[in-house]
């Protein structure tokens, strides 16, 4: 996601983003995910949201050139432009989201409220909510977090990794992990040069999606 890679320190997200287009499909970037599914009062899902923190190397890149009051520190508010241009950005790749509710397509409101950086021993989290258009009772519901083009590698926490919040007491929660890559294939990925052009068929990015499935009795 990065239409130039010097513009990271400059936008996080819009840096990563753009990069799809210009980058392969090996992956550059590594973001470790919480989620939550909300639900309301009357057993509706509202909708999702998403705790994405970046790696060491990355959230430095990213931070360089910002005004912080203390070196080395920054606050919610000093981070606020950064948090407004990724998410922004990332309104084109649908938010690298998407939902299915009882088998159908479900959309999110767009752009979503609610989002701010996190700067936290020197790494940083993005933080947002995607509420669903149209809040929906679910029996089966699908959502997949992944980067169709590979380049940012996407994965759920060890533990704890997905919650359902206000969920109905029939609810239950499947985090279904993608499969370890081949590590031939990975180095492979690993190695290309930025203008390489991938076969879709081989190297989807949706073979690697981390998948949350709940379904409500």
């Amino acid at each position: 996601m990065i239409r130039q890679l010097s513009c990271i320190a400059a936008a996080l997200l819009a840096s990563l983003v753009a990069s799809v287009h210009s980058a392969a499909a090996h992956p550059h970037v590594w973001v470790t995910m919480r989620s939550e599914v909300v639900y309301a009062p009357d057993g509706t899902v509202t909708g999702v949201r998403h705790a994405w923190t970046f790696d060491d190397m990355f959230s430095a890149f990213a931070t360089q050139g910002i005004d912080s009051k203390k070196r080395g520190v920054f606050t919610r508010e000093e981070l606020e432009p950064l948090a407004k241009t990724n998410i922004e950005s990332l309104k084109d790749f649908e938010y690298f989201t998407m939902a299915r509710a009882n088998g159908e397509r479900a959309d999110f409101v767009d752009p979503p409220p609610g989002y701010y950086l996190e700067y936290k021993d020197q790494i940083l989290t993005l933080h947002f909510t995607l509420p669903f258009k149209a809040p929906v009772k679910a029996q089966a519901l699908q959502i997949d977090i992944y980067d169709p083009s590979y380049f940012v590698d996407f994965a759920f926490k060890k533990n704890n990794a997905v919650a359902l919040v206000g969920a109905p007491a029939g609810c239950k929660l499947v985090v279904a992990r993608p499969e370890e890559m081949d590590p031939t294939l990975a180095a492979k990925l690993f190695q290309m040069s930025p203008d390489a052009k991938l076969d879709p068929s081989q190297y989807l990015g949706a073979q690697f999606a981390n998948r949350i499935l709940v379904k409500c009795s």
